[in-house]
This record gives C-alpha cells, sequence and structure tokens, in this order.
C-alpha cells in the first residue's frame, strides 16, 4: 500500500476485509478503523497515485513505492520499458563499465568504451523510459553507472529480476535463471561467462580483435534481450503470488 500512515499491519486487516486494491479502497464510504476526515485525505492520495499511473507517468512512483515493489509498474510502462546489461573490465572494486546494452521499444542499443559510451549515449538510450530491468542490477550495473557517469540513468522504477526471481524460488545467476525456464540463447554462446567477457574485451582493447568485440556484443545483447521474456514470466508468478496471499494488486 503506497498510502501514507497505512503499515503493514493495516494493509493485512485491509485484506481480510476484502480490501484488495484501489479501486476498493475508493468504492468503501467507511472502513473499520479509518475516520471519515482521514478517508477522505487517503481517497485524495489514491486519486493522484491512479491518474499518474494511468498516464504512465511511472516517475511518481519511484520513492513513493518500496523498491521491491517496483515489479508492479511492469504493464504500466508498456513499450517504454528498458532492458539494461552492463559488462565490465574485471570483477575487482576497480573494474570500469567497457559496454552497455540496452533494448527499449524495439531497438537495440550497444555502447562501447572507447567508440561511443558516454552519459550522454547512456541518457539518449535511456531517454523517456519509464521502467528499467535488469537482472542484479541493484547491486551492480546501476551503481557501476552510477560512479562512473553520474545522473545519466534516469531516476525512475527499477525492477531487478534477481530479487524477483529469488521470491519465486529461481536461484542463481542469468544463465542459470535462464535454464530454469526453458530460455535459450545461440548455442555458441549458452555456456559463455563473466570471466570470458573480460577476456574477450582484453582481446579487443590489447590486440584490436574486431571478432572478440563482435562476440563480446552478441554475448551482452543476448543478455539483455532475455531479460524481457524472464520479466513477463516473473510478472506473472508475482502476481498469482500476491493473489494466493490476498495481497494488493
Amino acid at each position: 500500500m503506497i498510502l501514507p500512515s497505512i503499515g503493514g499491519a493495516t494493509e493485512r486487516r485491509l485484506w481480510r476485509e476484502g480490501i484488495l486494491d484501489w479501486d476498493c479502497f475508493l468504492g468503501c464510504r467507511q472502513i473499520t478503523g479509518i475516520s471519515e476526515t482521514r478517508k477522505h485525505r487517503l481517497d485524495g492520495h489514491l486519486g493522484i497515485a491512479s491518474e499518474f499511473l494511468e498516464r504512465g507517468e511511472t516517475s511518481y512512483f519511484y520513492k513513493l513505492l518500496p523498491s521491491r515493489e517496483h515489479w508492479r509498474l511492469l504493464e504500466a510502462a508498456g513499450d517504454d520499458v528498458a532492458f539494461l546489461d552492463i559488462e565490465t573490465n574485471g570483477l575487482g572494486q576497480d573494474a570500469i563499465t567497457t559496454v552497455v546494452g540496452v533494448h527499449k521499444g524495439g531497438e537495440d542499443t550497444a555502447l562501447v568504451r572507447g567508440r561511443d559510451l558516454s552519459a550522454a549515449s547512456i541518457s539518449r538510450a535511456l531517454h523517456g523510459a519509464k521502467l528499467i530491468v535488469t537482472y542484479n542490477g541493484s547491486t551492480f550495473d546501476l551503481p557501476m553507472l552510477e560512479r562512473e557517469f553520474p545522473f545519466a540513468v534516469p531516476r525512475v522504477p527499477h525492477f531487478d529480476l534477481r530479487h524477483g526471481c529469488s521470491r519465486l524460488g529461481y536461484a542463481g545467476g542469468l544463465k542459470s535463471v535462464e535454464r530454469q525456464l526453458g530460455i535459450a540463447r545461440d548455442k555458441d554462446l549458452e555456456y559463455m561467462t563473466g570471466e570470458q567477457a573480460v577476456w574477450l574485451w582484453h582481446a579487443w582493447e590489447r590486440k584490436g580483435s574486431e571478432n572478440a568485440l563482435r562476440t563480446l556484443l552478441r554475448y551482452n545483447m543476448e543478455d539483455v534481450k532475455n531479460l524481457k521474456p524472464i520479466s513477463r514470466i516473473v510478472y506473472d508468478g508475482l502476481i498469482a503470488r500476491s493473489l494466493s496471499q490476498g495481497t494488493v494488486v
């Protein structure tokens, strides 16, 4: 529940009383434990939120909605979902971003360090995004980008599939989850690892191997594109889980 002063205990009580969504709340003239004055004020909050949601202005919910619930905005974002994945030149604390891949609105963007990777190009690739989808991006991708390219990533809700998958019982990295969900990738990239991606970058950077760069970009875009079907599976699973638990959807 996004309403101020409505905590977990009150929210669960509302569910038990059959008030499962915003429309139910707005449709009730009186609710036990909520005064008429307070109910009127809360209705106003929901009315504003509903207007923003209907217009697809998801940035309104960036801080209002707990980050673990940003997945609920997947459908509201429509075609303006940006699927994002990055590659780096290593796994240590001094690693830097080498490739940023984005799939948004049916278009693919691959940004390469030393060619076209910059704060401005990242901002252009994500322009108009209403939701960003990553796998483990809250721990890795987004902090890396924020450190190297401050403010390049728009402040919009973020659906981290790793956390969503975990809530549904799917554990492990992206490739493991793909196999668990039956999502395939090109055979020659099926068992490629992040360590190999680092090697490919070094082969390009130090030896100018165009083949290594092409393979790295294909690998990155496979990661990016597979986020889309996974997001739908996880979204549907979390909706079903919410309904089974009687929670607000």
